[in-house]
């Protein structure tokens, strides 16, 4: 398993951002992830820079990690078209080192541009009309599109690379993978769920990878104190816990912090590996490698407390991960 690090937005301005990639890559991660968000989920994470500004900046800090969206939705924030051009630059000032994660979004992040919030087939709808779009941009030449909620007149990427960007989608059952599998070079999810990777793998369509790359996510809050650990683990990361059916709706940081009022720092301890150890991580991280996911994300809490975690990292860490999982 590929062991990756997140770029968090909602934690860290851009500026740390930048750094903490650079501090990723040197202790010997994989790959990079970086979040889109317009809002942190909580007031307590604190920010939401621009994440596509932020992945310029990266490609000019790193050299050997691949980079990827976590994920952009294309369809109310940002119009298909224009995510296609965003994911060639990137494509082009990485060295071909990008991958554009995306998926249908959250009410917290797409309500600023004032279109309303769609129903989840809805949702859907747009995002497999956003694929198409992005394909046919990435084909090459002059392309047009119209669909029930899209058009395209005319466009053509003029800085394409020579690599085409790898195109990654985020499911959650069956009804979206049926959908997105056919049209995705790799599959994104958070929970580790074997029926998610088997279903992926019955509906992906082989395009000369040899096998279906499988992306999952997984928090941690690393502290040399583990009551440290847990406390800010509650404080910045109890919404984890309400699956995406409630986090995909809520519009806002006080709606978040409502839906999380009852949820105890034990709640998230059971669910967050917290802590100094490595053995909670490895114990959270077999349970992707064995539900089939090739690649696996981590998340450090806090957006202070990066260095610590990149030392552990890279002397406890991720020698246990490759050697266990």
């Amino acid at each position: 398993m590929r062991v990756g690090y997140t770029l968090m937005t909602e934690q860290a301005g851009p500026k740390d951002l930048v750094r903490h990639a650079s501090a990723a890559e040197r202790a010997g991660f994989d790959f990079e992830v970086c979040s889109d968000h317009y809002s942190p989920w909580l007031d307590e994470q604190g920010h939401a820079p621009y994440a596509w500004s932020v992945l310029g900046a990266v490609t000019q800090v790193t050299e050997r990690v691949e980079l990827m969206t976590y994920v952009t939705c294309p369809t109310m924030r940002y119009h298909p078209a224009v995510v296609a051009q965003k994911a060639a630059t990137v494509q082009l000032l990485s060295d071909n080192r990008f991958t554009l994660g995306l998926g249908s979004g959250e009410n917290l992040n797409e309500h600023v541009a004032g279109k309303g919030w769609p129903s989840v087939h809805v949702r859907h709808d747009m995002l497999a009309e956003a694929v198409q779009i992005i394909h046919g941009l990435f084909d090459g030449g002059h392309f047009s599109y119209a669909g029930a909620h899209y058009r395209v007149d005319s466009a053509k990427l003029w800085d394409l690379p020579e690599t085409r960007t790898p195109v990654a989608v985020a499911v959650s059952g069956a009804e979206s993978i049926a959908r997105f599998a056919p049209v995705s070079d790799a599959m994104i999810a958070v929970q580790p769920e074997r029926a998610l990777c088997r279903e992926w793998d019955e509906h992906w369509v082989d395009r000369g990878e040899g096998h279906a790359r499988k992306i999952g996510q997984l928090p941690v809050c690393w502290d040399p104190d583990r009551a440290n650990a847990v406390s800010r683990a509650h404080e910045q990361f109890r919404w984890f816990g309400s699956g995406w059916t409630v986090n995909s709706e809520l519009p806002g940081t006080s709606g978040f912090a409502g839906a999380t009022r009852f949820v105890t720092p034990d709640d998230v301890a059971a669910a967050i590996p917290c802590g100094p150890d490595v053995e909670p991580i490895l114990k959270s991280a077999r349970q992707y490698a064995d539900a089939g996911f090739t690649d696996l994300a981590l998340v450090q809490i806090g957006g202070e407390h990066q260095a610590g975690f990149f030392s552990f990292a890279e002397r406890e860490l991720l020698p246990a991960l490759r050697e266990t999982v």
